[in-house]
């Protein structure tokens, strides 16, 4: 056999060289078995040693677990910012809402009611006649229908001026209480003062600042039909300025009595910080079984 380096040739007989190779196989059984037990505790060790991950598996106490909780959960300065949040985000879907109320719904109401009341007014007069105008209405009820052609509005008049009962309605309201009391259309002089919405609940004079003179407004009783030419506009004053419904409203045009028609609205826009006035003058007055007035047939 094959001897290692530097090992020293056995010398002598066979018996010698025999006894030589036993004790030499001797010494590597023992240098494999320590090899091999070396290999087998670095295994044993590579395969149970997990490391610190093992010290951070163990279960914690039960106040460590408390420590971990509370560490977890969110400081008070986070609840509070998530709270401000959420109550932010329902106020402003809130608002949403009412601008969506305001600003569609209100009409979509205002318009049924009133084209209900103009339809209910126009089958009463149909039933019972033409033949005369009362003059006394109770507060709220409808009188009377008004048409703006050029802006295609048709919208019963009721008495008063009362802004739930008649304005929110749709309805345009009849200046007809105390010193804000004005005349009729069938009265022989006068001015026939209305005010109506131009912002939600139906808008009836949302436009009005459209009108140029010339242009017709039409309003229709139980038995006649009254016209009206635009005239002029002021485009703004205060609320307070009661002489635009006067019998001869300053800074209309009108030097004397006669028969007027005044409209009037908030403005600006969406606002009823000041007040917008239109002013017309009567031009043709027939009866309704005359048939309509050119002005609601071109």
């Amino acid at each position: 056999p094959d001897r290692a380096e530097g090992e020293t040739p056995p010398t002598g007989g066979r018996a010698a060289r025999r006894k030589a190779a036993q004790e030499a196989a001797k010494r590597g059984g023992r240098h494999g078995a320590r090899a091999r037990g070396g290999s087998a505790v670095r295994g044993a060790t590579g395969a149970s040693g997990a490391g610190p991950s093992d010290a951070e598996a163990r279960p914690r106490t039960r106040m460590e677990a408390k420590r971990a909780a509370r560490a977890r959960k969110d400081s008070p300065g986070v609840v509070a910012s998530r709270v401000v949040g959420e109550v932010f985000i329902t106020l402003g879907v809130v608002m949403l809402l009412f601008v969506t109320y305001q600003l569609w719904w209100t009409n979509i109401l205002a318009h049924q009611q009133a084209n209900g009341a103009a339809g209910d007014l126009q089958k009463k007069w149909d039933t019972k006649g033409a033949d005369r105008d009362p003059g006394v209405f109770s507060p709220g009820q409808g009188f009377a229908i008004i048409y703006i052609p050029k802006l295609d509005v048709k919208a019963p008049i009721a008495e008063g001026i009362d802004k739930h009962k008649v304005l929110d309605r749709g309805m345009v309201g009849h200046y007809a209480k105390g010193k804000l009391k004005t005349a009729m259309p069938w009265d022989k002089k006068g001015n026939f003062a209305l005010a109506g919405h131009r912002n939600t609940h139906g808008e009836p004079f949302r436009y009005i600042n459209r009108l140029k003179p010339g242009d017709k407004i039409v309003v229709e009783t139980q038995s006649r039909f009254y016209t009206y030419d635009m005239t002029s506009i002021l485009p703004q004053t205060s609320p307070s300025n009661t002489g635009v419904i006067g019998p001869v409203p300053p800074g209309s045009g009108f030097t004397k009595p006669g028969r007027y028609l005044t409209l009037t609205t908030c403005t600006p826009e969406f606002t009823s910080t000041y007040r917008m006035i239109v002013w017309g003058r009567m031009v043709d007055e027939r009866p309704r079984s005359e048939g309509k007035p050119d002005a609601l047939v071109e």
